[in-house]
């Protein structure tokens, strides 16, 4: 199986026949059925976080002095890291993100999505650059009350920093990519060492952690933030439209957040994730060697039918669709899993209020992006409806505004 294209029938075939066995190709050891991955997110203590952040392929030396020369390191911080300094850092950022918090970013992300509706013009568009890009880039900047970064060199920094280190790449490739991660970097490091006041590079600062390990915690946080959450849109847009009448149903009560939930369960933006071994165990009968790295199919866990019934179906009705382990389980369950799960629901919701005959332009497979542990579509290519149904939207969304304001409803 290719691990960096593979659909649901190669997940599938996994569960059933090989649930967990070693890629030859890669010498990672597969996990695929959900208690087995669950049981390995649960266990800190046999299955480390260490490689989490790893390159999937090797970075060769001319490539790493590169990233040396802006004094790039991955320190173990949070997702890479299973010290006793994970959790006080963890604490750290949690605070930026308490429900309360997250709660009162309802009315800004409508704004923004607003915003952003009343652009488009169609009839024909491309909801990724349109809608999905950037609103997640600053809701999490002003989460975390950081008002200095450019949204467009943070987003062209993200997506080469998540293909360096999780793409399947050729050595050119990699030189090519070295030069924003680097970049990134090393602007992280002179905003970090600067640092006042209460947006996290200052709480950073205040609590004494060194630039270097904040650095390298602020690099994973504001790529994995804001990205998954690009891709999670993408994904639940594509979900929806594909499914009969799901789009006229979205203004019911909750439709939009269980919607968000069944795309989390089947399509995840992160479909895999990594662990090692800390000594020799054994997993559903087979023998796992110390040092082994582990991936962890959570894509494949979502599917499971020991877990869910009918899983093939887009089901959002379905009573258990937050059992999935989309945002992982565990010490390092995903800190901005609240914060996605609203966006995905603000944003699906006011498009379909704003746009009730939007349509897939096309029945074919979009564009994937096809990266070891990042999965999701690169285009949502939609037609916004006929003039007469773009004419009843508006007239919709203008009755919501008038009646409710910004937020309501």
């Amino acid at each position: 199986m290719d691990l960096f294209q593979h659909g649901h029938a190669d997940l599938r075939a996994l569960r059933e026949n090989a649930p967990v066995h070693r890629d030859e190709r890669t010498g990672l050891w597969l996990v695929s059925r959900y208690a087995n991955v669950r049981a390995v997110l649960a266990d800190p203590k046999t299955f480390h976080p260490d490689n989490a952040l790893t390159a999937i392929t090797p970075i060769p030396r001319p490539v790493l002095r590169t990233l040396a020369r802006s004094g790039f390191s991955l320190p173990p911080t949070l997702a890479n890291n299973g010290t006793p300094t994970h959790a006080p850092l963890r604490r750290l950022v949690a605070r930026y993100l308490t429900p309360v918090r997250v709660a009162a970013m309802s009315d800004r992300i409508v704004e923004l999505t607003r915003e952003r509706l009343d652009r488009l013009t169609g009839p024909r568009v491309d909801l990724h650059p349109a809608l999905a890009r950037d609103l997640p880039a600053i809701v999490l900047l002003e989460i975390m009350g950081i008002d200095d970064v450019d949204v467009d060199a943070l987003k062209a920094w993200s997506t080469a920093s998540l293909e360096l280190f999780w793409g399947d790449l050729t050595p050119d490739r990699q030189r090519a990519l070295a030069g924003p991660a680097a970049e990134f970097h090393r602007w992280l490091s002179q905003r970090i060492r600067s640092a006042r006041g209460d947006d996290l590079f200052g709480a950073l600062n205040a609590a004494g952690v060194s630039v270097r390990d904040a650095a390298g915690l602020c690099y994973f946080l504001l790529i994995a933030g804001q990205e998954t959450t690009t891709q999670l849109l993408c994904a639940v847009f594509h979900g929806v439209l594909r499914h009969g009448d799901l789009w006229s149903r979205l203004d019911e009560p909750g439709m939009a957040a269980h919607c968000v939930e069944e795309t989390l369960r089947r399509e995840p933006p992160v479909n895999t994730w990594r662990r090692v071994a800390a000594r020799d165990t054994e997993l559903a009968g087979v023998r796992i060697p110390q040092g082994a790295h582990l991936l962890l199919m959570l894509a494949g866990s979502g599917s499971d039918p020991e877990v869910f019934d009918e899983p093939e179906r887009f089901c959002p009705a379905r009573p258990n669709a937050r059992k999935h382990l989309a945002f992982g389980f565990g010490p390092h369950f995903c800190l901005g899993a609240g914060l996605a799960r609203l966006e995905g629901e603000v944003v699906l919701r006011e498009t379909a209020r704003r746009f009730p005959g939007l349509r897939l332009a096309s029945t074919a497979s979009p564009p994937m992006l096809g990266l070891l542990s990042f999965r999701a579509p690169l285009s949502v290519d939609v037609v916004l409806g006929d003039e007469d149904q773009l004419a009843r939207g508006g007239t919709r969304f203008q009755q919501v505004v008038g009646a409710g304001g910004v937020g309501q409803g």
